[in-house]
């Protein structure tokens, strides 16, 4: 088993896990239409019961998750608006599409949550809304609070995105400087009942993380977002409208996020349609078809991008070596979310970051392959889901005079891969469930 299967079985997998992350099976696996009742994970809504049904959204996702939710409810879906990321853009019949600005929020972001605002005020007791949310809804889903420029936000997010943030915190912060993520777009819809169908993007699938829990009740506080600011000392970076907000809430001058009691959640069912856990399982059954030894190493993975990559390359070897946890040809899947600490000036994301540190950690042994690829086709600000890397990657690249070290240090990995063609450019994918990682251990010789 060489090389060059190894990486073609690895982006076998990879493909699997995808395939299963489906947006628009994923809502059909939840969501039935059956004689004029809607059926919803063992929920059931008489349609009679409502005059009018809406339908929302934000995320890469929400387009596609947008469908089949149109096929099923045909003319009984009076209106909808949701927000993609640009290019994330499907055809729909009776609900309007805004492109918008992602990982950092624009003004298209921003005309397009007031839509959906509005159609949220015009909602009421006997309507129903059906909210799709999926990975990039944070940036999607944004409308400041008042005093709050675009320009302070993008800042704000920028500042966390850099300094190594986790997507738990950096969402304790967006949510409390937002009109509708923690919990405030239920407050809005309510009293509407309110179903929302979720893709999850968050490691452990919570809710109030994923998109910034715009429909469940907030568990931060203001006073947990200073401290998230403290901890990686960039207070000083943060635009003094944001710290005064924030200021103003620890002192009781802005009132809290809704929180666990608040009747507007007693009308609001969330449900997880789709997640990494899927995602990582199908892929492990296909390696096993494939012919490999599988292990499913966590779906949990989060931590600075080159020490994870470090503990994967570690087990790669492990294997070669001593046959443990697996004996080859194996298989050992992860997924997650992993983070950078950007200090360079160089263009990549996590997972190209991810596997030049393990390019580097298995250079010279033979028969392994590493894989790392957002399941969205976009990793960073590049127009690349991930890369591979083997055993080579670090001679190929050093007799095309790419030195692998220069390259991590400016977090330059998109530029170390291109000219090696060893990056994974899928297109936008409109799903996203995080990322996998793949390590391939061939047979011995």
């Amino acid at each position: 088993m060489n090389t060059n299967q190894l990486r073609e079985d690895a982006f076998q997998i990879f493909q699997a896990g995808l395939d299963a992350v489906n947006p628009a099976q994923a809502v059909k696996r939840h969501l039935q239409v059956h004689k004029n009742s809607l059926s919803v994970s063992h929920h059931h809504y008489p349609l009679s019961r409502y005059q009018n049904i809406y339908l929302i959204g934000a995320g890469k996702a929400s387009a596609a998750m947008a469908q089949p939710l149109e096929e099923a409810l045909g003319s009984l879906l009076a209106s909808g608006f949701i927000n993609v990321k640009y290019r994330h853009s499907l055809p729909l019949k009776r609900v309007q599409v805004k492109e918008a600005g992602h990982p950092l929020p624009d003004e298209a972001g921003i005309k397009g949550t007031r839509e959906i605002v509005d159609l949220l005020k015009k909602s009421g007791e006997k309507d129903l809304v059906i909210f799709l949310i999926s990975g990039g809804g944070s940036a999607l889903l944004t409308l400041p609070v008042e005093g709050i420029s675009l320009d302070d936000l993008q800042q704000v997010t920028q500042t966390l995105l850099r300094c190594g943030a986790s997507i738990h915190e950096i969402n304790a912060v967006r949510k409390h400087i937002s009109q509708v993520k923690g919990g405030h777009l239920a407050r809005l819809a309510y009293p509407s009942t309110l179903i929302s169908l979720i893709l999850s993007d968050v490691i452990g699938d919570d809710l109030d993380t994923i998109a910034s829990g715009p429909t469940v009740p907030d568990k931060s506080t203001f006073r947990d977002c200073l401290q998230i600011l403290d901890k990686y000392g960039i207070r000083d970076q943060i635009p003094s409208s944001v710290l005064l907000h924030l200021e103003k809430g620890l002192q009781k001058g802005i009132k809290e996020s809704p929180k666990k009691g608040n009747p507007a959640f007693t009308r609001t069912q969330n449900v997880i349609v789709g997640s990494n856990r899927l995602a990582v399982e199908e892929a492990r059954k296909k390696s096993e078809l494939l012919g490999y030894n599988s292990l499913i190493l966590s779906a949990f993975v989060e931590g600075e991008t080159r020490e994870i990559a470090k503990m994967h390359a570690a087990v790669a070897k492990e294997i070669r070596r001593s046959g443990n946890p697996l004996s080859p040809p194996a298989c050992v899947i992860s997924g997650g979310e992993t983070t950078v600490t950007v200090k360079g000036e160089g263009f990549g994301g996590r997972n190209q970051e991810f596997v030049l540190s393990s390019a580097i950690e298995i250079k010279g042994w033979k028969n392994v392959v590493v894989l790392s690829a957002g399941t969205d086709g976009t990793d960073g600000p590049t127009d690349a889901a991930g890369a591979f890397a083997d055993g080579e990657t670090v001679q190929r690249g050093l007799d095309l005079g790419l030195d692998p070290y220069p390259y991590l240090k400016q977090n330059d990995s998109y530029n170390f891969f291109k000219p090696l063609e060893d990056l994974i450019i899928t297109g936008p994918t409109y799903t996203n469930v995080m990322d996998l990682h793949l390590v391939m251990v061939g047979a011995k010789d």
